[in-house]
């Protein structure tokens, strides 16, 4: 692999091992059923719940595949959908019991990683990554 690696693959790289890791962790507790691609949607629900297109824009795909993933994840019982109260045709999308269930495992395994990269880095070079990357936030993540 050449040392000159673009940005973003240096950063999708350790986002990918991280996120391997969350899924076999969530596998070992049961939740073999989950997808990364219906971790992109779920991840994106917010505390009260949240919108079919909302969640569609946030993870930067079509209404359809969204309500598909959506339905996945429903059947499975990770979420649910219930009337919006703020307007009675929508619907919101909220974290299910099951789903709840899944973040002490994903948290858990989050953090572990988090340790290793800093006990590899070293916390200074750690707090600079996390310093860079917050400011990045700001000029690539259009829901900060």
């Amino acid at each position: 692999m050449p040392d000159d690696l673009n940005l973003g693959l240096l950063l999708f790289i350790p986002y990918r091992a991280l996120e391997n890791r969350v899924f076999d962790a969530l596998r070992a507790a049961g939740f073999d059923d989950f997808t990364p691609a219906q971790a992109r949607i779920f991840q994106r629900i917010g505390q009260d719940g949240t919108r079919l297109t909302e969640l569609a824009e946030q993870a930067r795909v079509t209404k359809q595949t969204a309500g598909f993933l959506v339905d996945q994840l429903e059947r499975s019982g990770y979420v649910r959908r219930v009337p919006d109260p703020t307007d009675a045709r929508a619907r919101l999308v909220q974290i299910a019991e099951r789903g709840h269930r899944t973040m002490p495992v994903a948290d858990a395994v989050v953090a572990e990683v988090e340790a290793e990269w800093t006990a590899h880095l070293g916390a200074a070079q750690a707090a600079q990554l996390r310093k860079a990357l917050t400011s990045l936030r700001e000029i690539t993540d259009p829901y900060a």
